[in-house]
């Protein structure tokens, strides 16, 4: 039998269909608050979040898993500074700066653009920290990073 959680998860990966939009964190707190963290290949946007929390809501009031309204949703994405976590995240920040800690705690962080994603590695540019008049190198040094020793990767914002 399915739970009520399971079908919640179900109307929402039917909300999903046909967006470029997808689950990256599903939380369930036992006040009934599901707590959902979406992205998009595109960017997550307010009016895709409202359209997906309203959907889902529709959905579980249609078919009366919380009668008295005993429930609350909150869809957003999981924000900018959040770790990524999913392959799909990665192939969607292709081309911006990652700062990544590592597994073995004795290695330094790195800190780079990242320009290629497989199932099995990242590829960055490192990034050098320049002094006033000195030129870009030429040729940038490329680092393969296996996600396997990856603890966090970030995004990191510039301004």
């Amino acid at each position: 039998m399915t739970t009520v959680h399971e079908q919640i998860e179900n109307f929402l990966n039917e909300s999903l269909q046909g967006s470029d939009c997808f689950v990256v964190s599903f939380k369930v707190k036992p006040t009934n608050n599901y707590k959902i963290y979406l992205d998009s290949d595109t960017g997550f946007t307010l009016e895709k979040s409202v359209k997906i929390n309203r959907s889902l809501r529709r959905m579980i009031e249609e078919n009366e898993l919380y009668p008295d309204g005993d429930f609350s949703l909150e869809v957003s994405s999981p924000g900018i500074d959040a770790p990524l976590v999913l392959h799909r995240q990665y192939v969607k920040n292709i081309g911006r700066s990652l700062e990544i800690e590592l597994l073995d705690e004795e290695a330094k962080g790195i800190t780079g653009k990242l320009i290629a994603v497989d199932d099995e590695q990242l590829t960055l540019e490192e990034k050098k920290l320049l002094r006033r008049h000195e030129k870009a190198p030429l040729n940038p040094t490329l680092i393969i990073v296996p996600i396997a020793n990856i603890k966090t990767a970030t995004v990191v914002v510039e301004i």
